[in-house]
């Protein structure tokens, strides 16, 4: 080709001057750290204004608009409105607080943007070492095999299509489900996440085949029940093979007995798996880590870093005991991916290989920062103390005569209500008031028919002085909206 054929080169997306870049980068950085240090000067949350609400109609930009303008924006229209959860006294739903480490990583990653699909390279390997390390939080063996998703709920399907491999064999993806002719059915407890049963129906297995089974007063699954349940199952003609245990229910919090549950599975042949997504980093800290006995002989195990363990949204985990069962339920070769000896397509097998997703974020470097910055000791204080406060919490609702615990607090979840005529309208007034002043952000949910208040004490920032205020704002507004 000559040089008349040949292309000229073009703009990019880089900025033209980069010192100019810079200094705006340096301001943003700086305006994040101080508004992570001002948390307690601001509510907890607002509601995002109508005004505001209806500017996100904007029409398409088509031409460009100056950095430091959208930034502007950024200020004005979206950072006051957060969801409130790096807020010391965010005490909703099971959401982590995250961390300025977590922060400071996830801008190297995205600077990186590294595709964590596969092939040779550091990302990678940062992602085989945490691998490593969470093996070693839960004792489980060098063959065992994980990877970074999500969330719990993908966690949890990908445990579930790896255990219907498993008892099908490898060439079950090719054959499918109605090949076998057997009908499988799956057990967890009533007080389980609704992803499980998500799970049931996107493996094409179906919510029908998922039996809940009872809780005892503990909120713990019933083993008695359990074993009525796949007895019943196998004289019916069904094929019982997958068992999820609960380290640490959605709404209470309360921790199944692993053990037990560890050892039916073994006599039944079922696959054992946890739902670890609010307490399996409990296993960090030696003051709750025997509550947690059994989780050890899981087959596998769902969790998020992004919960207890304070890493920026998202980080969960998979973990399989079993890495070639694992690995079968996914590898799916294909020419685009050929493996080589050499070169970047090297370093097989691939994170792509145990899992679904071909295009994979570098969660796993905000997770090692965090690690090797904090340490597990640290860190499993930290969980440890928001177990404590979840105690006090429980000591301030029995020394009020107006207040009433309504389940046992096992970890760091309480459930109570504010004591009045027509109990559940009261309480949800009451919390979205709490919301709607900004004084914080408990949740809600149902205990034995009951509308709960809901306090989960999961963030790290979260000081006794905000159990105070929260309980005197239900006090101060359960006497008002009650009329006492």
């Amino acid at each position: 080709m000559t040089d008349a054929g040949r292309p000229k080169d073009g703009p990019t997306l880089d900025p033209d001057d980069w010192s100019e870049l810079r200094a705006l980068g340096h301001r943003m950085l700086d305006d994040m750290l101080d508004d992570l240090a001002r948390l307690r000067e601001r509510p907890v949350w607002r509601r995002v204004p109508d005004a505001i609400r209806t500017s996100f109609r904007e029409a398409l930009p088509t031409a460009p608009t100056a950095l430091d303008a959208v930034y502007r924006d950024f200020q004005e229209r979206i950072l006051p409105y957060s969801s409130g959860n790096t807020h010391p006294r965010f005490m909703g739903w099971v959401q982590g607080g995250g961390s300025a480490v977590g922060m400071l990583a996830e801008m190297l990653a995205a600077a990186m943007n590294s595709n964590c699909g596969g092939r040779d390279h550091g990302a990678i390997e940062v992602e085989r070492q945490v691998t490593h390390w969470v093996r070693q939080i839960f004792g489980f063996p060098e063959t065992a095999s994980g990877i970074f998703v999500t969330g719990t709920s993908i966690a949890n399907f990908i445990a579930l299509v790896v255990a219907r491999t498993a008892l099908f064999g490898a060439s079950s993806p090719d054959r499918g489900i109605a090949a076998s002719g057997e009908a499988l059915t799956a057990y967890v407890s009533t007080a389980a996440h609704g992803c499980i049963r998500q799970s049931m129906e996107l493996a094409g297995l179906g919510s029908g085949a998922l039996r809940l089974i009872p809780t005892d007063s503990a909120h713990r699954i019933d083993l008695a029940a359990l074993r009525t349940a796949v007895a019943a199952d196998r004289a019916a003609g069904a094929t019982p093979f997958f068992l999820v245990g609960n380290a640490g229910t959605v709404d209470v919090g309360a921790i199944d007995d692993l053990d037990g549950l560890a050892t039916l599975a073994r006599e039944e042949q079922l696959w054992f798996h946890i739902d670890g997504a609010l307490g399996a980093l409990a296993m960090l800290s030696p003051e709750l880590k025997s509550r947690f006995a059994g989780l050890e002989r899981a087959d596998s195990i769902a969790f998020d870093f992004h919960k207890w363990g304070q890493i920026p949204y998202d980080a969960g985990f998979i973990l399989v005991r079993d890495g070639e069962r694992h690995r079968a339920a996914f590898a799916s070769p294909a020419a685009y991916l050929r493996r080589e000896a050499r070169g970047l397509a090297g370093g097989s097998p691939w994170p792509c290989d145990f899992g679904p997703d071909l295009s994979r974020g570098f969660r796993a470097l905000k997770t090692w920062f965090a690690l090797k910055t904090y340490g597990t000791d640290r860190i499993g204080a930290e969980i440890a103390r928001s177990c404590t406060l979840a105690r006090y919490l429980a000591e301030r609702i029995a020394s009020a005569p107006r207040l009433e615990l309504l389940a046992p607090v096992g970890l760091n979840i309480v459930c109570f209500r504010y004591r009045g005529a027509d109990p559940d309208a009261l309480n949800a007034a009451i919390v979205a008031e709490l919301h709607e002043r900004g004084i914080a952000a408990p949740s809600t949910t149902t205990v034995d028919g009951k509308l709960a208040i809901r306090a989960c004490l999961i963030n790290h920032r979260t000081q006794p002085r905000d159990i105070d205020a929260l309980v005197a704002g239900v006090l101060e507004l359960g006497a008002a909206l009650n009329h006492d």
